[in-house]
């Protein structure tokens, strides 16, 4: 062999390298930034790209197609942009945003993209999920007939809420709003119902408050929590919901029952009203776009009781909106409340009253829980809302200082007992069968003319004395059985008996 000739085995391995077929080449669309925006960019050269498709902008920015125009397209930023210049490089993904999804994210705290915000690892799930899905339809839906609890008397007893429905929560702010979200999630501790809360817009230090009382409440390991916070791109607040009921979809199809709740749709609103102004959409009422409606509707549409083909599990969506000066007439509060299934209102005045929670029962409302509420308590409910309208109204009048008569101080008197037995503090969420013999005891005159403190110890009484002695109680909600007069008697002689010996103790 000739010195410098290749050796016999470099001539198999460069024939084999002749022989083979040569690589197809790979189609790679780069554009460029020419503007830059808070929050969006305009992306010219890239005639190909597709709404909702994701773009790279480098440096794990990612963005998504808004708009499309002839020789432009209009960008939503995914994260901070503070890299991203005139000029920029940006190439094509060929992918829409997904999120992970799965089990794994139980426990956890991730953005708007499913990227932990705990100092945790990512999620250990291969499973991704893209965010905007199309809604059930009508064959793959069925009747709400079971309850959720929520735990709060004024709600589970006059608004009731069932599994799949959609009920909004509104107010104007410090009403108490997301304290009833938190409760709700709290209450669901002994049962299988897994929850979703979805942060947007909110302090840092709000979501904090949140997730501890979450954690001390013993439901983090059944809880997703995503944060979008307001110092964050708009464009997070904006897929925030949408990633958050992808996640909520995956558990509810396992057959899980999951409570997402979106607190609150009016920053959601309000992000995109802002990312829809700086790309130069037309605007509308209040300077929303037109399409703002569908914003909010294709979300909350995907909520529902499923068929048992469809995996038959629930999603109960509980948006919160947030309200200026009691005005329910606004925009976005209008188009939600005629999106959902009804809507507990929580007012101002009585906040003032030291009321809470403020659950207005006069314009608050449940078009479908009903339907899966105990017969129990559907006969206390009837007359719980009689009595207060009637209560109230005397009250208005009784402020011009007018003589009463004896019938209407006694009015009085059984409409104040009703409505501050409603009354609960935060983060105690009640049985039903306490809730319910509470409720009986005040209609049944047995708080009447007690002041704040003496009404709370005769509640914590009849509440300890149902768990201990009126144990069946509870059977009769849990079998979905009317109440019959001995039922209802002996249930107000244990109160009468609880309070006497609260009062004057156990020889009473």
């Amino acid at each position: 062999m000739k010195e410098g000739s290749p050796m016999p085995h470099e001539n198999a391995l460069l024939q084999a390298l002749l022989d083979a077929p040569a690589p197809q080449p790979e189609l790679s669309e780069i554009g460029q930034v020419t503007e830059v925006g808070d929050g969006i960019a305009i992306v010219s050269g890239l005639a190909r790209a597709l709404v909702d498709e994701m773009l790279d902008f480098g440096n794990g920015l990612m963005g998504v197609v808004f708009d499309l125009e002839e020789g432009r397209l209009g960008v939503v930023l995914l994260g901070d942009a503070g890299h991203v210049v005139p000029g920029t490089d940006v190439r094509r993904t060929g992918r829409v945003v997904a999120v992970p999804v799965g089990r794994a994210l139980l426990g956890r705290v991730v953005d708007a993209l499913g990227r932990p915000r705990d100092g945790g690892a990512p999620p250990q799930t291969d499973r991704t999920r893209p965010i905007e899905m199309e809604a059930p339809s009508i064959l793959d839906r069925a009747p709400v007939a079971r309850p959720l609890a929520t735990g709060l008397k004024a709600i589970d007893a006059a608004v009731p809420v069932g599994l799949g429905q959609r009920e909004l929560i509104i107010g104007d702010r410090q009403t108490g709003k997301t304290s009833i979200a938190v409760d709700t999630i709290l209450n669901q501790k002994g049962t299988s119902v897994l929850c979703v809360y979805c942060a947007i817009g909110q302090r840092g230090d709000a979501v904090a408050k949140v997730i501890g009382s979450i954690r001390d409440g013993g439901m983090m390991d059944k809880t997703v929590v995503i944060s979008a916070g307001d110092e964050e791109a708009p464009g997070l607040s904006y897929v925030a919901p949408y990633a958050a009921m992808s996640m909520a979809e995956v558990l509810a199809m396992g057959g899980n029952d999951v409570v997402i709740i979106f607190d609150d749709l009016t920053h959601h609103a309000h992000s995109y009203r802002e990312l829809s102004l700086l790309l130069r959409r037309p605007p509308g009422r209040e300077a929303f776009p037109g399409d703002i409606f569908f914003v909010h509707a294709r979300l909350l549409e995907r909520a529902g009781q499923f068929a048992n083909h469809a995996g038959g599990g629930s999603i109960t969506a509980l948006p919160v909106v947030e309200t200026q000066a009691e005005n329910l007439s606004a925009y976005i509060p209008t188009n939600l409340i005629s999106i959902t299934d009804g809507q507990i209102y929580l007012s101002p005045r009585l906040v003032r009253r030291n009321q809470f929670p403020a659950v207005d029962l006069g314009v608050s409302v449940s078009r479908v829980g009903g339907k899966a509420q105990a017969p129990a308590f559907r006969e206390v409910a009837g007359n719980l809302r009689v009595t207060l309208s009637q209560f109230e109204e005397l009250e208005e009048f009784a402020r011009f200082g007018t003589r009463l008569d004896d019938d209407t101080r006694h009015r009085l008197a059984r409409g104040a007992a009703v409505r501050g037995a409603l009354r609960q503090p935060e983060r105690d969420p009640m049985a039903p069968d306490e809730q319910l013999a509470v409720l009986l005891a005040a209609m049944g005159g047995l708080l009447d003319n007690m002041d704040e403190a003496e009404m709370a110890v005769a509640m914590a009484a009849i509440r300890e004395d149902v768990r201990i002695n009126v144990s069946e109680t509870a059977d009769i909600i849990a079998s979905d059985r009317s109440l019959g007069d001995e039922d209802r008697a002996r249930i107000v002689n244990a109160a009468r008996a609880a309070i006497s010996e609260a009062e004057h103790g156990p020889d009473a």
